[in-house]
């Protein structure tokens, strides 16, 4: 009787997926059966299959129900509908078992050649991966505009830097950046910043270092063996990790956890690869790390590493190459090279060994939806947004006239995000999309600096009626789509300015 067949077995949601899905799941169910680890497996279903029954999830609830039951999930990769059609199955999962953090190693591999060999390349990315532009709120708010509404939380914010910090422990390492774009989005990705700051304060071993996302994709490509771990937002985590396993051979070679507190989900972050789907050719390397990130988080640390070390040794030995190392004409199958992992359980690579783990602390974050409470706040005035072919000056005018009475007044109007008037630019090549703010005739009366950008902190405060009556005017006239209140909180004004308005 085997070890596994002693212990109590964990079950575990087996999503194969689509393309080279079944073949790389395959491989890696096979060593993991072989090193002894207590799994048993539950499959289940997603993605194009699912799409093709007409579920617009791409995850029926038999899978859900499962994920349900066993809170743990190996999955292969899934196809996305491209453009159009139904949301992605992956964004789905994470979404709907709050999976909020994509942890993605990128070390430098034996026997893998790259640009970067001999530099010491091991980081790992800790991606926020449920809010940020990926919430998908999207609107077309003009038949020429479209919108994306960037949606970030103190609470997400929060919940992934801890989890960057506790990682840095788990794995015995010495500094975590942050990478943000805070100096352009000084509400989003400035919370993030803000966040990260004061979070650190509890780390005090651990050197944290903040770094602009353009710069820190500038010093992955030039130095990148100075990182260790890289916390950033959603879209900014998915373009950088894949950078990052560029750096050290690509995304056959790129596991991944998604962590949630209640349920983790493991896979590959390559796609489905339809092209080479059922040539026995995948290269199952990045699934099978990412089965042993799961071992060690079922707490078979021993299992875990013994599946990297083989992994290491295998190609660091060279006796198994799929064809995106080794080349098409000395290229092994994905079954041969499974085999080779296999007949080298137990064996360590002479460098290059697998990094010593400890049980990851997950963070505790109060799950009150209310995280953040201000100790005074008022509304000071609103954004409409308004579809008009006007020219700027045409289009102030009218609104000045049309607000008359209403208690507020135009403060200005901005097109993708340029002041235009009053003072306009010629210059700005305007679209039918325009962004106009109103605020209390007080508050204008009494600042002629308001024009130029005053602070409205000690404005008046607006009250809906006010909004009420502008909306009405201005719908006489004009279409408008959307609005938004502009808050002061704890005395500071909680919105940005277009550029030019000061």
């Amino acid at each position: 009787m085997s070890t596994a067949d002693q212990r109590t077995k964990r079950k575990v949601t087996l999503i194969p997926g689509d393309g080279i899905g079944p073949e790389v799941i395959a491989a890696t169910c096979r060593v993991i059966e072989a090193v002894g680890a207590p799994i048993e497996w539950e499959p289940a279903e997603a993605g194009a299959s699912v799409f093709r029954k007409g579920i617009a999830t791409g995850v029926p609830d038999d899978t859900i129900a499962s994920i349900r039951r066993n809170r743990l999930v190996l999955k292969g990769p899934l196809e996305t509908p491209v453009g159009y059609g139904e949301k992605s199955a992956n964004v789905t999962l994470r979404v709907l078992f709050e999976l909020y953090a994509n942890i993605r190693p990128a070390r430098e591999l034996p026997g893998v050649p790259t640009l970067f060999s001999a530099r010491g390349v091991d980081l790992v990315v800790v991606r926020e991966n449920v809010e940020d532009l990926y919430a998908g709120v999207e609107h077309m708010q003009t038949p020429g505009v479209a919108q994306c509404l960037k949606l970030m939380s103190r609470k997400g914010c929060e919940k992934i830097v801890r989890l960057a910090f506790e990682l840095a422990v788990a794995e015995g390492r010495k500094c975590v950046h942050c990478a943000t774009k805070a100096n352009i989005m000084k509400m989003t990705e400035g919370l993030l910043k803000r966040t990260f700051e004061d979070v650190a304060r509890e780390y005090p071993q651990i050197r944290a270092e903040h770094i602009i996302i353009d710069n820190c994709a500038h010093q992955l490509v030039r130095f990148p063996e100075q990182f260790e771990v890289i916390v950033t937002s959603n879209m900014n985590g998915d373009i950088l990790s894949d950078l990052t396993s560029g750096l050290v051979g690509g995304l056959g070679f790129a596991p991944s956890a998604n962590i949630g507190n209640e349920v983790v989900m493991f896979e590959a972050v390559h796609g489905s690869a339809p092209n080479i789907a059922g040539k026995n050719v995948a290269n199952p390397t990045a699934l099978i790390l990412s089965a042993a990130m799961m071992l060690r988080h079922m707490g078979e640390f021993a299992a875990g590493a013994t599946i990297e070390n083989a992994v290491l040794f295998t190609l660091e030995r060279g006796e198994a190459r799929t064809a995106d190392v080794g080349g098409e004409r000395v290229a092994s199958t994905t079954t041969e090279f499974t085999d080779a992992v296999i007949r080298n359980l137990g064996r360590r690579p002479s460098r290059f060994a697998a990094r010593e783990h400890h049980p990851l602390k997950l963070p505790s974050v109060a799950r009150d939806p209310v995280l953040v409470r201000p100790k005074s706040r008022k509304v000071v005035g609103a954004d409409v947004f308004i579809e008009s072919g006007l020219d700027p000056v045409s289009l102030g005018k009218s609104l000045e006239r049309l607000v008359e009475g209403t208690g507020m007044a135009l403060a200005s109007c901005a097109n993708r995000g340029v002041k235009v008037y009053p003072l306009p630019s010629d210059l700005v090549d305007c679209v039918d999309h325009y962004r106009c703010r109103f605020v209390m005739k007080e508050a204008l009366a009494a600042s002629p600096g308001r024009a130029a950008g005053a602070s409205l902190a000690d404005g008046p405060e607006m009250l809906d009626a006010n909004l009420a009556a502008v909306l009405h005017r201005i719908g006489a006239e004009h279409r408008w789509m959307h609005v938004e209140k502009l808050q002061v909180i704890d005395g500071a004004e909680a919105f940005s300015k277009a550029q030019g308005e000061g």
